[in-house]
């Protein structure tokens, strides 16, 4: 069950201490709390996440950043897959992982097949035996803050070449509806 809260209320019971949390949103989860009330009634404990909610980015971010990197493309050469893969690699999300040398080679390569912007390069570790691999997500998985992260970055590399692109209040104005 995901829902998207608007408020939240923390009460102890005074005889047993346990504590219980309340939460307000305005999606209807009655049947995924009956779900997960026979969950509970069978005696298995949940696991429960709260984190604050960031909007996903929209198509529309998307069908933008792909404009820019075709613009680009065909002003500096390369292809829009090109530049969109060096966007990311610049100014897009990542993580470090350690993974076993062995392994490492066939890591790279599940991990680059998830699609264009899953990219990933190795470096030596101080773990024996593994090697140091930073991550690179696409950006189909993005919030529209880091969304709008890279589109500044490619908006910034077209101006840099001369490549018309929205203005920043156009920019503003659009990005608010990211993700809505």
């Amino acid at each position: 069950m995901k829902l998207t809260c608007t408020d939240i209320d923390v009460t102890q019971n005074p005889i047993t201490r346990k504590y219980k949390i309340t939460l307000e949103t305005m999606q209807n989860p009655v049947r995924d709390v009956q779900v997960t009330q026979e969950i509970v009634k069978q005696g298995k404990e949940l696991d429960v996440e709260v984190k604050q909610h960031r909007n996903k980015r929209s198509l529309e971010a998307n069908g933008y950043l792909w404009i820019l990197c075709q613009k680009l493309s065909e002003k500096i050469g390369g292809t829009k897959e090109d530049i969109y893969k060096e966007a990311v690699r610049k100014a897009g999300q990542f993580d470090f992982v350690a993974v076993s040398e062995r392994a490492a080679e066939s890591f790279i390569k599940a991990w680059q097949g998830k699609g264009i912007g899953w990219y990933a390069e190795a470096s030596e570790s101080k773990i024996d035996g593994c090697k140091k691999i930073m991550v690179y997500y696409g950006s189909s998985v993005y919030d529209s803050k880091a969304m709008y992260h890279l589109i500044r970055y490619v908006v910034d590399e077209c101006i840099e070449n001369d490549i018309e692109t929205l203005t920043p209040d156009q920019l503003a104005a659009i990005s608010q509806d990211w993700g809505k």
